[in-house]
């Protein structure tokens, strides 16, 4: 199998810990609701190297290694994941700290009104007098809700940290990047 370029891979938690004695990894997923990493056939670690005094790393510089899963769960709040080749706790341990990717086009298909989060980036944010607000550059949780950033595309200067709560998001429109939303210019 090939791996997907980069910006194919989305990441969606990280190792914190290993599991029982077998192998198993704990994941500490990005979302409350992993339906992707919990479906996940394969998975991509990336192990960023140790950082030396001085020399900084970049998600380049990071060892991309691809595994296959044996079984995945929730176990309290975790993904608890077996991967194919990592036998006991030890070789377990060894990966702690690793992200976890998976290749967007491996998530399951939502239905016609749902989407991904991920797949919001790069949408274009207008309010409801069509005044451009910038462009989605992230989603992230923040415990209450979901929390949109919203800025400068070329200079990933952040504009706006919108809630993504029903009240505020009016509409989104996925096939042509356009998320309609309440809120205003001079809303900070």
């Amino acid at each position: 199998m090939s791996t997907p370029s980069l910006n194919d891979l989305i990441e969606l938690g990280a190792i914190s810990e290993a599991q029982g004695l077998q192998g198993q990894v704990k994941i500490r997923p990005h979302s409350s609701d992993p339906v992707a990493l919990l479906s996940s056939k394969q998975v991509w670690l990336s192990l960023i190297p140790r950082r030396d005094a001085g020399v900084s790393t970049s998600v380049e510089q990071a060892s991309l290694t691809q595994y296959k899963v044996k079984n995945a769960k929730m176990h309290s709040g975790n993904v608890v994941m077996a991967l194919e080749g990592i036998a006991d706790r030890d070789q377990a341990l060894a990966l702690k700290g690793a992200r976890i990717l998976v290749a967007r086009d491996a998530f399951p298909k939502v239905e016609s009104d749902s989407y991904y989060w991920v797949d919001l980036i790069g949408c274009q944010a207008v309010n409801l007098q069509n005044e451009s607000l910038g462009e989605v550059l992230d989603v992230t949780e923040n415990g209450a809700h979901g929390v949109i950033a919203i800025g400068d595309a070329a200079t990933k200067e952040m504009k706006y940290l919108v809630p993504f709560v029903k009240e505020v998001v009016q509409n989104v429109d996925l096939p042509n990047k356009l998320m309609t939303l309440d809120w205003q210019l001079d809303w900070q």
